[in-house]
Order: C-alpha cells, then sequence, then structure tokens
C-alpha cells in the first residue's frame, strides 16, 4: 500500500480550556513502526467532554505541550513493525493512545485491540461504553431489583450506563433535556426518562423513589451531583465519571462544598466512588470484547452522531473536530459524537 509522504495531526500547542486556541493542526513526515508498533490510518475518532481536560493540562499523563491531542480511534493497519507477529496489514483495530486525532498513527501492538471491522459504531464502545462498562461493574456493585440513576443518559457514556443496568435487571432511570432525547431513552429500555428541562428532577425522585436511589451514574456535577447525593437510598453509590457542567472554567478540579458531604455519606452509610478509565487499563482488552459481544450479538444498541443537528455535519476531515467538540458542549448530541477522518476508499467506476 502506498502511502502519502506527509499527514496531519492535532497538536496541543497550550494550555488552555478553550480546544480551538490550545489546539492546532499540523502537517508531518510520514513515519515508519518502531519494532514493537503497527502504523495504523485512522478512520473515525471519538469526541469526548474531557478533550478540555487535556488540552487545559488537567492529566498529569500528557506532559506538557506540544503533545497530541485525541484519546480514542479506530482504523486499519497499513504496517507492522518488524518484531510484531499477531497483528497484520489490513486488520481492523481500536486504539487508546494521547494522540488519536492524526490521520495516521503508529500504536504499541501490545494497545492494539482487533475488531470485525473498522466502523464507528465500534469507536462508540471505547472511552464511553468502557467507562460505562467497567464503573458499574467494579464501582457499582449492582444488584437485580435495585433502581439505577443515570444523569446525561442519551450522551455518549449514559447510553451505556442505560442498558448495561437494564442487562443488570435494574430499574433505570435517566436524565436528558430535549423530548427527542426522552424517546431515544425509551427506545434503548430506560424505564422512567425525565426531561428537567420540563420535569423537576428533586421533585420526581422525591416523590416517586422515596426509598432513595441505589446506585448514581453521574457526569454532570454542580447542582445535579448535589441532587443525586441528596436522593441516595441508604448504603447508595454514587459513582462520578465526571462534572462536564465545570470543565470549560478555570480551576475545575479544585474540590467545592466538600464539607456538606460528609454528613450525607455518613447518615446514609453512602459512599462517592471516582472513576477514570486510565486507571483500569489492565482490563480494557477484556471490556472491549465483551461490549463487542453484546453489540454483536443484538443485547447493545449504539447510537453516534456526527453532527446530526449540527449546520457544520456530518463531521468529517480533521478540521471538523473543533466543530464536533463545540457540538458536544451544545448539549444538542444523542449518543456517542464521531469524526471520520479517512472516509472509505470507494471503488472507481
Amino acid at each position: 500500500m502506498a502511502l502519502p509522504s506527509t499527514f496531519r495531526k492535532m497538536m496541543v500547542t497550550k494550555l488552555s480550556t478553550n480546544f480551538r486556541e490550545a489546539v492546532k493542526i499540523s502537517s508531518v513526515p510520514m513515519i515508519q513502526p518502531a519494532a514493537d508498533e503497527v502504523l495504523v490510518k485512522t478512520r473515525y475518532v471519538g469526541i469526548n467532554a474531557s478533550e478540555i481536560n487535556a488540552s487545559s493540562g488537567r492529566y498529569a499523563n500528557t506532559g506538557e505541550p506540544p503533545f497530541g491531542a485525541g484519546m480514542e480511534s479506530v482504523g486499519e493497519i497499513v504496517s507492522v513493525g518488524s518484531g510484531v507477529k499477531n497483528l497484520k496489514v489490513g486488520q481492523a483495530i481500536a486504539s487508546m493512545t494521547w494522540g488519536a486525532f492524526a490521520e495516521y498513527n503508529a500504536v504499541p501492538a501490545k494497545m492494539a485491540i482487533p475488531l470485525p471491522a473498522a466502523k464507528a459504531e465500534f469507536v462508540t464502545l471505547m472511552v464511553s461504553g468502557m467507562t460505562a462498562d467497567l464503573s458499574l461493574a467494579e464501582l457499582g456493585e449492582m444488584k437485580a431489583g435495585e433502581k439505577v440513576l443515570i444523569t446525561a443518559a442519551a450522551g455518549g457514556t449514559g447510553q451505556f450506563a442505560v442498558q448495561l443496568a437494564k442487562l443488570a435487571g435494574c430499574h433505570v432511570i435517566g436524565t436528558c433535556s430535549t423530548d427527542s432525547k426522552v424517546e431515544f431513552l425509551k427506545n434503548i429500555g430506560c424505564d422512567r426518562p425525565i426531561n428537567y428541562k420540563k420535569e423537576n428532577l428533586k421533585d420526581v425522585l422525591r416523590s416517586e423513589y422515596p426509598q432513595g436511589i441505589d446506585v448514581v451514574y453521574e457526569t454532570i456535577g454542580g447542582e445535579m451531583f448535589s441532587t443525586c447525593l441528596k436522593s441516595l437510598a441508604n448504603k447508595g453509590r454514587i459513582i462520578v465519571i465526571g462534572f462536564i457542567e465545570s470543565y470549560q472554567k478555570e480551576g475545575a478540579l479544585a474540590p467545592k462544598n466538600e464539607g456538606s458531604w460528609a454528613g450525607i455519606v455518613l447518615q446514609k452509610s453512602a459512599s462517592i466512588r471516582g472513576f477514570l478509565l486510565f486507571h483500569f487499563a489492565d482490563l480494557w482488552k477484556r471490556s472491549l470484547t465483551n461490549l463487542t459481544q453484546l453489540l454483536m450479538g443484538g443485547q447493545l444498541k449504539v447510537a453516534y452522531d456526527q453532527g446530526k443537528h449540527d449546520p457544520k455535519g456530518p463531521f468529517t476531515g480533521l478540521e471538523a473536530v473543533y466543530d464536533a467538540v463545540d457540538y458536544l458542549y451544545s448539549k444538542k448530541s444523542e449518543g456517542k459524537i464521531v469524526v471520520e477522518l479517512n472516509p472509505e476508499d470507494k471503488p472507481k467506476l
């Protein structure tokens, strides 16, 4: 396969919560894989709320600028290093390494996870799917019949939390912001979708779930976190996946009002459990394999969004990553936001 002499990638060149200011596109010479690497032509990348956590330097493992932007992609192997024996040219793989927003990427073979095909639906299973799968399995301690509340339930990771909780035999409540998302949630099995723009979440939880919520999958932060914490049942667990409400603000990681949490947690024998996917890297392959089997077996539905509610969609090409990050924070998306970097080559007639 003939490769171009150059390719483009996105680099964080300055630290900022403004993704457009922090990240620039560079054209660089084509690379060759090291002995233990494979060279991958990127087909799709996933967009996560934490892109601006990375671009603002909140993750210790990114280092100082310049460093590559993006953390998840699927693509096809175009070249293999001399020491790689278990992977081959043409094979579809998933990878989660910094610098995913690039037309080509050298990926350590040990980090390459084989896929049935390099399709957009498999991007959804990575950061979003595995976060839901591993956090609920390792920290949620879900039991059949328990009540599970998912915030931002129609989002990239929320959609998986809803379905995995249902597969575990739980009653699932999901928050969202539009009637369209309510219908989406019903379609994936959510028992009680709540459009918080039309219903008061505190009132619904108080009147319909007076005994409290057993497990909360929380991604919003701020007032939403406070409401969820106060709504826990005795021995309830709240899993903090993120707090997107504060990501665009400086000092977002600084704890706020943590002193008030202690009394609530104590009175209910409850617990607050944080989850960061990179701390569970040893379980990634197992999780992705499990999710892929559920998807292929028809037990899991996945929704991805290439900008269907954005005038700039569908998102295609490296430049579209900027628009896709803006779209995520617009709260208009449904499912996982995906950008196609290298459209599949179509046969010439």
